[in-house]
């Protein structure tokens, strides 16, 4: 017996994480509705063994209903791609395949044999661009049935920053704490005045190797009265989570997590991060937050020199230039 509002074979197409998140999150529930029995069942290309598909999708011997989600199939070894394919040939009854592809053209003849098969296909754009953001946390509002103001929806993209784990939260933050329509105000209340968000938006900027805009969020910072100790602190766990994710492999992002004790988001930014950086590199920043922590607690008399050299440093050394 098969739900019907979702087909058995569902295709979560994109490289946002969090929309496929809610994707495959809605799909479970759907198929829930008719079958409260469902037993969900996640397989992850890093680290899987050959046979574990099929023995997951065989019947069940109780008549229970099984969803299988296959995550990262644009990493997929070579067998979990011939085992889907196999599948695929042959579907079993009471089954809801629901495979995870982000991008690239590993794993392509079964998307290609998925789209055959009607699949239902969702698509999750990455979502980048001021533009793409701006018209995410609108649509956060509207689907919670609140008003939000453009010069709100500027503000809220301007105080979270890049990571769009970050701006949904705020968003249910915000729906969840506030009345009313959501302002610039508004925003500001919870996010533009706190030392956080502007220590991470600097730490960022220099990570990525943008000393311009590194100083001029440090220095605006500074003039509106904040101080240069919380926002050392924010470069040394930038860089400590950098080092931390880079020697953890390349497992599931929630694996990877729950040993470090980190949030899943934490670990897929921190490995967005990392494209570029050299271990020495990474290395000798470290020994210059240090310094600088050092400094800004009392062994310099000009803290924001030392601040402003280490953002230099950072920057410096993600571009190469020693």
């Amino acid at each position: 017996m098969s739900s019907p509002s979702v087909p058995p074979l569902v295709l979560v197409s994109g490289p946002e994480g969090v929309l496929a998140e809610r994707a495959v999150t809605a799909t479970l529930d759907d198929v829930r509705v008719s079958r409260p029995d469902l037993e969900v069942v996640r397989l992850y290309a890093a680290g899987y063994e050959s046979g574990t598909l099929g023995v997951h999708t065989s019947p069940s011997l109780f008549g229970n209903a099984t969803a299988v989600v296959v995550h990262d199939l644009d990493e997929a070894p070579d067998d979990l791609q011939a085992e889907l394919l196999a599948y695929l040939a042959s579907p079993a009854d009471d089954v809801w395949l629901v495979v995870l592809h982000k991008s690239g053209n590993r794993g392509k003849k079964v998307l290609d044999t998925l789209k055959k098969a009607k699949a239902r296909v969702i698509e999750c754009p990455a979502i980048k661009s001021d533009g793409d953001k701006a018209a995410f946390v609108q649509q956060e509002f509207r689907k919670a049935g609140r008003r939000v103001a453009p010069d709100g929806v500027r503000a809220l993209v301007e105080a979270v920053g890049k990571d769009i784990r970050e701006l949904a939260a705020a968003c249910a933050q915000l729906v969840a704490d506030t009345t009313g329509v959501v302002d610039e105000q508004v925003v500001a209340t919870y996010y533009s005045g706190k030392v956080e968000a502007t220590g991470f938006r600097v730490a960022d900027a220099a990570i990525a190797g943008h000393p311009d805009e590194a100083l001029r969020l440090y220095r605006h910072a500074i003039a509106g009265g904040e101080s240069p100790v919380p926002m050392v602190a924010v470069l040394a766990l930038k860089l400590r989570q950098l080092v931390r994710v880079g020697n953890a492999g390349r497992g599931p992002s929630t694996t990877v997590a729950k040993a470090l004790g980190m949030a899943p988001w934490q670990v897929d930014r921190a490995r967005k991060d990392l494209v570029g950086w050299e271990p020495e590199a990474l290395a000798r920043c470290i020994q210059s937050v240090a310094q600088a922590d050092f400094d800004i607690k009392g062994g310099s008399r000009d803290a924001d020199f030392a601040m402003e050299r280490t953002l230099l440093t950072l920057a410096r050394e993600r571009r190469g230039d020693r």
